[in-house]
């Protein structure tokens, strides 16, 4: 199983700089008033599709040979990542395959459409969704890219807290959101290559606690019905992300709802930008009090801005 390395992806900014956006870094000294530390906010919510996947997404499909890329791209997601390939393969000229549930959101199905990419609708079950996947495969030889349980995706990944940490300079502390652990784990290779005694911790929300579960047992267990509000964070963790976060992340801590909402709406008010809910779980942590950040450096990676405005949690 090939794990990346901090060389792998700064051959990932190298490829993606000239496709994705160099998100900026926001401050909130509202905001850091109230939680006595000083926070750096990368704002992956303002990246193309409104996402850190794109960046994954983009290093994958512009890494593949021009025979296999010929052959298009395929993935299954509900999510931002179906987008962020959607996209990134219009910008190469090649297919993109999306399996996605049919009750996916609306406002989804209608960014991957507007991508170009060619939707394939199935029942909402994992296993649908794979057995789909693979029947696309076999008929078009097109190449898997996997949300986040892939070597390019993680590397991809793993420029945010590069930019943030060339930006500005050393911190105390990096805190990313876990889902699959895409992001998590190239922001650990990252982090710990340029600032080895930086902590990386993660957070999750409560409902949907995998990686902290998975984390502290030292052996994977598997996502079984999630409920959360932050939908981004409801998938199992992959292993190849698992294995990086076993040797690099410091700690993950979980959060209950009403905080993610708390957090949601502190970033929305203070710093008037969008951030979806995923984003806000980081914030969220450290607003319970579980990581101790007075007088601390801390870079927070906003993960997107996704969400259905009709349906606000506040």
């Amino acid at each position: 199983m090939d794990i990346p390395v901090f060389s792998d992806v700064e051959k990932a900014h190298e490829i993606i700089q000239k496709h994705a956006h160099r998100t900026p870094v926001l401050t909130s000294s509202g905001i850091n008033k109230i939680v006595g530390g000083q926070l750096f906010f990368k704002c992956e919510n303002l990246q193309k599709v409104g996402a850190f996947k794109f960046r994954g997404a983009c290093n994958a499909v512009f890494s593949l040979s021009e025979e296999d890329a010929q052959k298009g791209v395929a993935t299954h997601s509900s999510g931002n990542h179906a987008a962020a390939l959607a996209l990134a393969a219009k910008m190469r000229g090649v297919e993109a395959h999306i399996v996605m549930p049919d009750n996916s959101p609306e406002i989804k199905k209608k960014a991957v459409a507007g991508y170009g990419a060619k939707i394939t609708f199935c029942q909402p079950t994992l296993e649908a969704r794979e057995s789909t996947l693979k029947k696309i495969i076999e008929e078009t030889g097109a190449t898997e890219i996997h949300p986040y349980n892939n070597f390019f995706v993680i590397a991809g990944q793993g420029t945010a807290a590069k930019e943030l940490i060339e930006e500005k300079g050393a911190f105390d502390i990096i805190l990313a959101p876990v889902g699959g652990g895409g992001l998590l784990s190239g922001t650990a290779i990252s982090t710990k290559h340029l600032l080895p005694n930086c902590r990386v911790i993660a957070a999750e929300p409560a409902g949907a606690d995998d990686a902290f579960r998975s984390f502290y047992a030292k052996k994977l267990i598997p996502s079984v019905n999630p409920k959360t509000i932050a939908d981004g964070l409801l998938t199992s963790l992959g292993e190849r992300n698992f294995k990086i976060i076993m040797e690099k992340v410091d700690d993950i801590f979980t959060v209950p709802e009403e905080e993610i909402v708390e957090a949601m709406r502190m970033i929305w008010e203070r710093m008037k930008i969008i951030i979806e809910p995923s984003s806000a779980v980081p914030l969220a942590a450290i607003l319970e009090g579980k990581i101790d950040i007075q007088n601390k450096k801390v870079g927070v990676i906003l993960s997107g801005g996704n969400l259905d405005l009709g349906k606000l949690p506040f």
